[in-house]
């Protein structure tokens, strides 16, 4: 039996947190941000695993990245929200339930306040998360090296875009292996 701490892709979503246009001039390597952000969003549509996007209010902050836009299916619907807790909306918890969702894979901006929220609420209603560490960012490096420390410091379990989708094969005879391979690369 896998260590609780390894990802079951039966119980396993990502969750893509307000990474908007309207960030995209003041976040540091926000395009760097956004297409690692593509690339686990393709990964687990490739693994056939539920993808979650929100909005901070899309009205002043713009839409999701393009890089992720481009990467979703015709129709996908983010949760637009005010409140920086991807939590406090109460559709996106009941969907994660409704799937029998236990682990969350999180990334985003800003790392200090919105993900940093929402991997708190998360833990507290009893989901594990593992941040996606090179898929965050904040207008300056303190702030997300202190929303990373306080993460951590509260169980969340650090992470990268390769190391989650190789965990969630778990195997080079996985029949996605090529195509996830050839997404890293």
């Amino acid at each position: 039996m896998p260590h609780p701490n390894l990802l079951d892709p039966g119980k396993t979503a990502l969750a893509v947190v307000d990474i908007q246009e309207g960030f995209r001039n003041a976040i540091p390597d926000f395009a760097m941000i956004a297409s690692y952000a593509s690339t686990v969003v393709r990964g687990f549509q490739l693994l056939e695993l539920p993808v979650f996007v929100t909005e901070q209010y899309p009205e002043g902050l713009g839409r999701t990245a393009e890089e992720v836009q481009f990467t979703l299916p015709d129709g996908f619907e983010a949760f637009e929200k005010t409140a920086f807790s991807s939590c406090d909306s109460e559709l996106f918890l009941a969907k994660l339930n409704n799937l029998g969702i236990r682990q969350v894979v999180l990334c985003g901006l800003e790392t200090h306040v919105c993900v940093n929220q929402t991997a708190h609420d998360l833990i507290d209603k009893g989901f594990q998360v593992h941040i996606l560490i090179d898929v965050v960012g904040s207008r300056f490096d303190h702030d997300k090296r202190a929303g990373l420390d306080k993460m951590n410091s509260a169980g969340v379990i650090s992470s990268s875009v390769e190391m989650v989708l190789f965990e969630l094969m778990r195997d080079a005879k996985h029949e996605k292996f090529k195509e996830i391979q050839s997404l890293i690369k």
